[in-house]
């Protein structure tokens, strides 16, 4: 239990007045013996157990109502919340909350998501606690923004959520920098979130500068967290793994590969799946056992005339709405040209081959090799791949190479056999290490870039690879593969588009195995080339805040299932145009993995900070804390009902009675 008027507690020691009265009147009367009275006190004490009860019971109760009175006063709330701000209230109070799709995730139950659930009930929480200022921090925009209360909260937000997964360290360092910019004073940050891994970065290492920032600060921090850490029970999702438009023997047709989830790991699942492309639907009804069923090339005819379009793939509604749909758009597909750029002009044939052979029997690959000194004669318009097997361009080259990453176009630079001095993006070649004996990669990113995992969860076979040469470089870039020594081989560069990518190695046998065991290599050029070629086209498949830094051109929606405010369109799944092109954004892969970060790692981030926490469910309407006075004034009451009652004298005895 906690006090909105912590202060008045402290009249607490007023509770002993009726005591202190009563031993004061003790003192009024002095005892002095008297032989004539002593039996009758030998009498007296017959009845003096009952006397000294009752009197005992008059001062208990008469403590026990001015405690009431106290706590009325100081107005007690009764809450599973520890630690609620206190009734002096804070200088400013932040709000985060979290927004992310997982966030739409509702209780079997009730209709409530837990996004709303939260909202409700900051709303009517915050509205019992002081404070001279409000900011909210959302997880979308990440930009603090002044509110009159937090009565607004729902209407602020309204209730919807982005398909974009949160950044708690990124959205607690914009409460840092807002607090360090505008001086506050004593501040609450309230946390709304349903710790999902992916939106914490438990791993991060910004938590600890984040922990010492707050730390710093002079003024008092507190946290406090209100978590919805369900797990979706009874869920199914639907994700779009691939898209392709065909024509062949004269039929025009969708491919489309389809993943299928299930929360239940066993169990026949029978589920009706409604594909719907430009308003002409289908249904077909898929049947599987086990938590997932993979649906390759899953073919929809479709006229010859809609060269590009796009469509949704649905199921049946169920707990958790963010994955019961997939946007996609598609278009006829853009050449997929790769070209190599070389020292002398030449490159080997592992390159030209893996750029060359197309998985699609229906579509062909190109391929162009030419020296650096003529690539201002290349038609970018056509190209999805380069491969920059030579010194790192010039400023007059880093510009066409920048404009092409810029519209989507993907770069793999290979080491030259001389580096220069050249650096791309910050990143330059420095100098060849040859080893004693092959080097085998000690780890990788098996989630993310050119060497992830395939579709169906296998890893490529990265681990096989030997390393005789590698050349390194200095630079900011991601590490994606690295050897035992640290030394890294395979990195990406920093990029708003496209992609920027830095092998260490290249694939003559004298330095790497890459073209012996030729699967990583070719599986690296052509996700790269089909990236760029995806990137580059009149229509894009994109992950929510993908084109965040495009929000400011003209978004038109053309489908989806919220009413977002137009600024929040890149967060937001659904299919939009966006100038020229048609892009479908859908929500990020790590939001349908639905892990929760166990509470001792959430308690572990806040080490040496204030901090408390609380679980919730969505669709409760109990209030998290709501004020109790009513019951100490009822206390109250009682105690001086009975206190009267106890203060009745005996009814005096009558002569007649006597008689």
């Amino acid at each position: 239990m906690s006090f909105l008027q912590p202060l008045l507690l402290f009249a607490l020691p007023i509770c002993a007045a009726p005591i202190l009265i009563h031993l004061i009147n003790q003192r009024r009367f002095h005892t002095i013996e008297w032989g004539a009275m002593q039996f009758l006190l030998h009498a007296n004490r017959m009845s003096q157990g009952y006397s000294r009860i009752r009197r005992w019971l008059i001062l208990a109760c008469r403590t026990l109502a001015i405690a009431a009175l106290i706590f009325v006063i100081g107005r007690p709330l009764a809450s599973g919340w520890l630690g609620l701000a206190g009734g002096n209230g804070s200088d400013t109070t932040i709000i985060i909350v979290d927004r992310s799709a997982s966030m739409q995730q509702r209780n079997a139950a009730a209709a409530m998501s837990k996004l709303d659930t939260g909202l409700q009930q900051l709303a009517g929480t915050l509205g019992l606690v002081n404070s001279k200022r409000w900011v909210l921090i959302d997880s979308a925009t990440l930009s603090p923004q002044e509110i009159e209360s937090p009565e607004v909260l729902p209407e602020t937000i309204a209730g919807n959520v982005v398909s974009a997964s949160a950044n708690l360290p990124q959205l607690l360092q914009a409460a840092h920098d807002y607090i360090s910019s505008n001086k506050t004073g004593p501040t609450e940050i309230w946390i709304l979130s349903d710790l999902r891994s992916n939106d914490w970065g438990a791993d991060d290492g910004h938590w600890r500068t984040l922990r010492n920032g707050f730390l710093d600060f002079k003024q008092d921090i507190r946290f406090h967290l209100l978590a919805y850490p369900e797990s979706k029970q009874g869920n199914l999702g639907v994700r779009v793994t691939n898209v392709r438009r065909r024509t062949i023997d004269g039929t025009t047709e969708l491919l489309l590969s389809l993943d299928l989830t299930s929360s239940e790991e066993t169990g026949m699942k029978e589920v009706p799946i409604r594909f719907d492309i430009e308003g002409a639907t289908t249904e077909h009804v898929v049947q599987w056992d086990g938590p997932r069923l993979e649906l390759r090339d899953f073919a929809i005819p479709i006229d010859e005339s809609l060269e590009q379009g796009w469509g949704t793939v649905s199921l049946p509604a169920d707990v958790y709405p963010s994955d019961d749909s997939f946007y996609f758009v598609f278009s006829k597909p853009m050449p997929r040209k790769t070209v190599i750029v070389t020292d002398d002009g030449t490159a080997s044939r592992p390159l030209i081959l893996s750029a060359g052979l197309s998985p699609d029997v229906s579509q062909s690959n190109l391929v162009e090799t030419l020296p650096a000194s003529r690539i201002a004669s290349l038609t970018w318009a056509e190209i999805a791949l380069v491969v920059w097997q030579a010194n790192l361009p010039n400023a007059k080259d880093a510009a066409l190479l920048d404009a092409f990453v810029d519209s989507g176009g993907h770069v793999l630079f290979l080491p030259p056999s001389s580096p220069d001095r050249n650096a791309y993006r910050g990143v330059a070649w420095t100098e060849w290490q040859e080893t004693p004996s092959p080097l085998a990669i000690e780890n990788w990113r098996s989630d993310e870039g050119l060497w992830a995992r395939t579709q169906s969860g296998a890893a490529l076979p990265v681990g096989q690879l030997q390393i005789r040469r590698y050349c390194q470089f200095s630079g900011e870039a991601v590490r994606l593969a690295w050897l035992h020594d640290g030394a890294i081989l395979l990195a990406r560069a920093p990029s708003a588009h496209g992609g920027v990518w830095f092998l260490a190695t290249s694939v003559e046998p004298t330095d790497s195995s890459l073209a012996r065991d030729g699967v990583v290599l070719y599986a690296m050029i052509q996700r790269a080339l089909a990236a760029g070629a995806a990137e580059r086209g009149d229509a894009q498949n994109v992950v929510a805040g993908e084109l965040a830094d495009e929000a400011n051109l003209a978004w038109r929606e053309l489908a989806g299932g919220q009413s977002a405010l137009s600024s929040e369109y890149p967060y937001v799944a659904g299919v939009y145009a966006v100038e020229n092109r048609t892009v479908a954004v859908n929500r990020t892969e790590a939001e349908d993995q639905g892990e929760v970060l166990p509470l001792e790692r959430i308690d572990g981030l806040f080490q040496g900070l204030r901090f408390d926490r609380v679980s919730d469910a969505a669709g409760d309407s109990s209030a998290l804390a709501r004020e109790i006075w009513r019951v100490f004034l009822i206390m109250m009451m009682i105690a001086l009902f009975v206190e009267s009652l106890l203060c009745i004298p005996k009814r005096a005895t009558t002569a007649g009675a006597m008689k």
